[in-house]
Parts: structure tokens; sequence; C-alpha cells
């Protein structure tokens, strides 16, 4: 069992390599980088490549680590003994599974995606030392124990937001996804418009490109960004002659709501254009 890549994500060698070594290793594979660089994708793929169910668990600020795990509905158990509901003679019925039991105890093996463990609070990734690490965890309500029938593969996401308890680094195998190259960005282009003339392409690029790499940029413009740009450009029928234009009063690219995502950078690149405007008299 090897991922790949598929036809639908542009995996390098050094991301691949990390997923199967996840894989053989069976620990957590923690997925740094910018976001929109395809972190969450990148799950959803090895689903599809390995044949598995995915199972995905949105992280928000306020999540804990127990409702990953599973809830116990005391005030609903509490209301209906006063009305006298057959079912709380049954702790069972009140007791919500989370993601990691319904991991746990599916059938088949399964793909779990944790995305953006870093917005939950600093304890929250100790929280789940145990359980990721022996693949069980023990219901109190109950008195059962958990076990994974088949383990998981276990896919965590990190925007690097904030950093992460070395207890935690040490169970994960970690790889950090660079921003693309410009020919890899190529390739991740084709999959997704096939056939887009190589004139645009090169220019959208280079626009790209230039664009990341203005000094005080708040945001810097990612890989879906720019496939949400070329679409635009595509829809309005953008010539690459636009885009290469030099024009100090053009600084700003076309239909640049899709790259640039603050007031604070279309203010720099408008005084980046008053600018030249002066420097152009």
């Amino acid at each position: 069992m090897r991922f790949e890549g598929t036809k639908n994500y542009v995996a390098t060698d050094d991301l691949r390599v990390a997923v199967n070594a996840a894989i053989t290793l069976e620990r957590p594979l923690l997925v740094k980088g910018e976001p929109g660089t395809g972190k969450t994708v990148l799950a959803e793929e090895v689903a599809k490549a390995l044949g598995m169910r995915l199972i995905t668990w949105h992280i928000k600020s306020t999540t804990k680590a127990q409702q990953g795990l599973y809830e116990y509905d005391a005030v609903s158990r509490l209301r209906d003994s006063q009305l006298g509901d057959e079912r709380v003679k049954d702790v069972r019925n009140y007791i919500r599974r989370g993601k990691l039991w319904e991991a746990f105890q599916s059938d088949e093996r399964v793909v779990l995606l944790i995305d953006e463990i870093d917005k939950a609070d600093i304890e929250f990734p100790n929280d789940l030392l145990l359980e990721l690490d022996r693949m069980e965890f023990h219901v109190y309500e109950t008195g059962e124990t958990i076990k994974a029938i088949h383990r998981p593969v276990v896919i965590i996401t990190s925007n690097n937001e904030k950093e992460l308890p070395d207890a935690f680094l040490r169970r994960c195998f970690f790889h950090y996804i660079k921003f693309p190259e410009r020919e890899v960005m190529e390739s991740i282009i084709q999959v997704h418009f096939p056939g887009l003339k190589e004139r645009l392409v090169s220019e959208a690029l280079s626009t790209f490109y230039n664009l990341r790499q203005v000094p005080g940029l708040k945001k810097k413009p990612s890989t879906s960004e720019l496939l949400d740009w070329l679409k635009l450009l595509l829809n309005e029928d953008v010539s690459p002659e636009t885009l290469r234009e030099q024009d100090s009063r053009k600084l700003i690219p076309p239909l640049h709501g899709a790259l640039l995502k603050n007031e604070q950078d279309v203010q720099l690149f408008e005084r980046l254009a008053f600018l030249g405007r002066r420097e152009g008299r």
C-alpha cells in the first residue's frame, strides 16, 4: 500500500516519501505549510489513492480533544429522567461518538484527517497523545475501552499559527509542504486547466510570483488563490498582453481581489503605483 499521487493532485517526490513513511511507521503524518498549499486536499487524495474512506475532524478555536473521542450529554439525560423517559436507564443513549471513535470502530481501514490542529488550545495535542499512540481510549460512563479495529492512516494539518508540544511532535512524522516552484506550479495548473494556452500561463505565473516577492506584503497569495485567479482570467477573457502590461498605473493585476485578501496589501500596491507614476513623469 503506497501513495504515488493522483491525476488530480501533483505530489512532489518528498511528499510521497513522507506519506508512505508515515504509513509504514504507523505514525500520524503532521503536514505544515502556507495556507492554500494543498494540505487538506492531500488527505482527500491519499484516501482516494488508497481506496479508503475519509473521516475529517475540522478543528476550531473552541474544539476540545474530548469531542474527538465522545461527548456525554448529561443535561439531556437529566431532562429525560424528569419526564420519566425509559431511555435514561441506558447511559449509552446519551453518548455521542466523536471522529476518533468513528475511525477506530470502522470495519475497514480509513484515513483520519485532523484539520488545522493549531487552531485549538495549546493543550489540545497533548490531550490526544495516548489515544493516537495506543489507538484506544476509555469511556468512563460505560466502563468500556474502545480499541481501533484497523489502525487508521492519520493526517494532521497545521498552518503554524502556534507551536505544537515536543511530546506530540515526537509521535509524528513531519513534512513541510514548500511553496511550489514555477515548474511544479505549471503542472498543478495543467491538472486543473488542461489545454490552457502557454502564453497566458507564463504571463499569469510571472505576475503571480512577482506579486509574492513584493516586500511588505502581509499575506502572500497561495496556490488555491492562483487557481481562482486563473479561472477568472479565463472567464473574463483577459489576454496575456494585458498581464504583461508594465504601465505603473496598472501595477495592480486585473481581478486582484482573488489574490490580495486584505486592505493593507491593496493599499501597498496603490502606493507603489502612485510612486511609479511620479517617477515616470
